[in-house]
């Protein structure tokens, strides 16, 4: 008996090693050695980065989906025992039955076949067949030829409260309707029919017209349920939630004729109207199983479908952007001024060395009401050539503009100091300073100076200063706090994990929060890493990490290649190298004669070297090219070069926005429907999907994404809804350089960043924002495209979101 189960385990495996490859467009070995190395322990980055001839070459994006999906399937798998054992328990489960539970290929079709079995409460088509009308059901289904009222008068039963024909044929129906609405194959086809042809409706709860004015667009909607985007439905979930929308979901009837569903319903069982003498008795029952038993299911099913599509859909678009963030072009290594805007609190200022140590701070009141303008000036430039500032960091909050306008006279009146100036995402600034790890790296530091540092921080290196902040308090997602919040939470820590593993971490200077990202590594070790760096001094090579705490050989193998150690005693230890191949390539420097101080960045000699020469049983040519390009640029950044936007003088406020004007600004957000980008006015403006380029593009993320520097248009202003309206689609007078929309970091991305694959499945399922259908039968109203100069309450509770997180 063991045997036979550990075949069928085996059996199961095989076949989620198959369906991930299937949906990978990847081979089955790829897929079983990849999972062989998670369930060792071996983390997504290192298995991508140093297992490549394990897993054929599998990438990041590649082993992240691989991950999820096996986990997914696995609970699937366990859900399938529990209602094997389930059945097995009710001595129910026939040969045919169990070979249905072992194929159902999803949770929701497993759960279609376990239904008819699942413990309920006492239903009334149970009461009836204890009373015995269970032969009535099924002689009225076989034969419409009988007449109801004589047949069932065979089956009274006074006793059971079955005392007249009447409540005889209504459990004989009840019996029927069970029957027909956990009948598993019209479930599922039901259900698919629902998804492929029922129109989602909306209107608005009465009495709720004032209160739910955001929701307007939605007061009378309709639009097919299978091509509403992520960012409606979430938005039409929302406005549910809070009272504020009905939905209804349902397929179009035509005049005079019968529900389609219904008729699905009949067809399975064979029932017409032929005039027969049951016949209207079943066609009755029929009407009566879609309307009380299946109608209101299978609605249940579609509206959790489409929940966690766009959710998932959300999550997708959180990640992009945050990775994007992550992944932004640092500042480099300079002493920075860092200023956290405010008007009646005043301007806090911090001062960080090239480290981001802090080395000053201060608070000053330039604006209203004390305006100590050329006071503050002078606060600034002695604390400028007192610290070797180089960069001035503005976080983009309130006062932002009046900052930059103060930063910017600082540079004309002191041009000696040499001074630059730009505008940051101050997005979770404040999180972090009142977070336990702010209060641990500045235990006497007032709240509001520790935003400073760290607005100062992230324009030297966004990485290391953003991973101290959850994820979901950056605010670059949509309607986030709707979502499947462990699932949201997963994807974001694996998008840090990636990004912080793909640049690689200075173990001398990175913190606590930063190290614990690593590959094998958690806060106890990052923790630890830190107190011994603080007790014995800088590490001078890799092999010192063995001596921390609680770093074993497993941690230190997943660990070691992303941990750089610069100006130590070995070269490699400062490249992404791993320790396990030092060998190697010490072997490659002595075939070559040379020493290996002077092969580490030798990029013209190096690039002469062919890895299929160095190919050994343990490093395939994958691994050795690798190596290589290390060798050529050792510890080199994957991120783009750094550029800022130049925010146009004297347009601060939206008052000061004109149609027509071009202007230059950032990225903040990508959503589906297009990109918000700050042009420096404190409200972010909308370029629909439709504005970013003359081409047809599926994914606003093909033209731009977070952090770029993009040039726009203004299309229109609201200044009351504080609306704007922008468009990447520039003057065709203008040179084709000004009129190509893509973003000088996009083109810069291009030509750094190694193009990641998705699964097939999910490019697949890519799509963009689109008009919902007009020729929808009984459509109430078709629900606009979120365009800068629509209507849309979408637009503003998506606009005024964005503005509330980065305040």
């Amino acid at each position: 008996m063991m045997q036979g189960i550990d075949h069928n385990n085996e059996f199961r495996m095989q076949s989620i090693l198959s369906r991930i490859a299937t949906e990978l467009a990847v081979q089955e070995q790829q897929v079983a050695s990849a999972v062989a190395l998670l369930d060792e322990g071996s983390t997504v980055p290192f298995i991508a980065r140093y297992r490549k001839e394990k897993t054929g070459g599998l990438d990041d994006t590649q082993l992240r989906y691989l991950e999820t999906r096996l986990g997914s399937l696995r609970e699937l798998e366990k859900r399938r025992d529990t209602v094997l054992n389930s059945i097995r328990e009710q001595g129910k489960l026939s040969a045919e039955l169990e070979q249905q539970v072992l194929q159902a290929q999803t949770r929701t079709e497993l759960e279609d076949i376990y239904l008819p079995y699942k413990p309920k409460r006492r239903t009334k088509a149970m009461i009836a067949r204890e009373a015995g009308i269970q032969p009535l059901a099924e002689a009225l289904l076989s034969n419409p030829q009988l007449d109801p009222e004589a047949e069932a008068a065979k089956y009274l039963n006074p006793e059971m409260e079955f005392a007249d024909t009447k409540a005889v044929l209504d459990g004989a129906r009840q019996i029927l309707m069970e029957d027909f609405a956990e009948n598993p194959e019209l479930s599922g086809v039901l259900r698919e029919y629902l998804w492929e042809q029922g129109s989602f409706e909306s209107s608005v709860v009465e009495g709720k017209e004032v209160e739910g004015q955001k929701f307007a667009d939605y007061f009378a909607y309709s639009e097919a349920l299978h091509k509403i985007p992520s960012h409606r439905a979430l938005a039409l979930f929302r406005g549910r939630n809070e009272g504020i929308l009905d939905l209804k979901l349902d397929v179009a009837v035509t005049e005079g004729m019968s529900h389609p569903c219904e008729d699905k319903i009949a067809q399975t069982f064979n029932i017409s109207d032929q005039g027969r003498a049951a016949d209207r008795w079943l066609l009755d029952t029929v009407r009566w199983t879609w309307k009380v038993k299946l109608h209101s299911r299978l609605s249940t099913d579609l509206n959790q479908r489409l929940r966690e599509q766009a959710e998932a859909e959300a999550i997708r678009v959180f990640a992009a952007n945050l990775k994007d963030l992550l992944l932004a072009a640092p500042a480099g290594a300079r002493n920075t001024l860092g200023l956290d805007p405010g008007l009646r609190t005043g301007v806090k200022v911090a001062v960080v060395d090239t480290t981001g140590k802090l080395l000053d701070f201060a608070t000053i009141y330039p604006h209203v009401p004390k305006k100590q303008w050329d006071q503050s000036i002078a606060i600034l430039a002695d604390l400028c050539a007192k610290h070797s500032v180089e960069l001035i960091s503005i976080g983009n909050g309130t006062a932002s503009r009046e900052t930059d306008q103060l930063a910017g006279d600082l540079i004309s009146r002191h041009p000696e100091l040499k001074l630059s100036k730009i505008v940051v995402s101050e997005a979770g600034a404040s999180v972090y300073s009142a977070s336990e790890l702010a209060a641990r790296e500045f235990p006497g530091l007032d709240v509001s100076i520790r935003g400073a540092v760290s607005i100062a921080r992230r324009l030297q290196d966004p990485l290391a200063e953003l991973v101290k902040i959850d994820p979901k308090s950056i605010g670059v997602g949509q309607y986030q706090h709707d979502l499947n919040q462990p699932e949201l939470a997963r994807s974001l820590d694996a998008v840090v994990e990636d990004c912080v593993n793909a640049v690689g971490v200075d173990v001398n200077t990175a913190s606590a929060a930063l190290l614990a990202r690593v590959s094998g590594l958690n806060s106890g070790i990052a923790d630890n890493i830190v107190d011994f760096r603080n007790d014995n001094g800088a590490f001078r090579n890799r092999n010192q990490l063995k001596k921390v705490s609680r770093l074993g050989a497993k941690t230190f193998e997943q660990a070691a290649g992303f941990l750089r150690i610069r100006d130590g005693d070995y070269p490699l230890d400062a490249s992404a190298v791993h320790p396990e191949a030092y060998t190697l390539v010490e072997q490659i420097a002595a075939v070559n004669r040379q020493p290996l101080q002077e092969l580490v960045g030798n990029s013209e000699f190096v690039s002469t070297l062919k890895p299929a020469d160095y190919v050994t049983e343990q490093f395939g040519v994958p691994t050795i090219r690798d190596i290589l390009a290390e060798l050529e640029k050792p510890g080199r950044d994957p991120r783009p070069e750094f550029v800022t936007a130049t925010f146009r003088e004297g347009v601060n406020e939206l008052k000061d926005l004109q149609a027509g004007m071009i202007l230059e600004g950032v990225v903040t957000n990508v959503a589906n429907f297009g990109a918000f980008v700050d042009i420096g006015v404190h409200q972010d403006g909308l370029v629909h999907i439709s504005q970013l380029t003359d081409k047809f593009i599926k994914d606003p993320r093909e033209v731009v994404r977070t952090g770029d520097v993009v040039k726009v248009r203004v299309e229109e202003v609201d200044v009351q809804r504080k609306r704007i309206g922008l468009t990447m689609r520039l003057e065709p007078t203008q040179s084709k350089a000004a009129q190509n929309p893509m973003s000088k970091a996009a083109a810069n991305r291009e030509e750094r960043r190694p193009q990641t694959s998705r699964p097939q499945q999910e490019r697949s399922n890519d799509r963009h924002e689109r008009k919902p259908d007009n020729r929808q039968p009984n459509a109430k109203k078709s629900m606009k495209e979120p365009a800068p100069a629509a209507n849309s309450a979408m637009g503003d509770a998506l606009a005024a979101a964005l503005a509330k997180m980065r305040k």
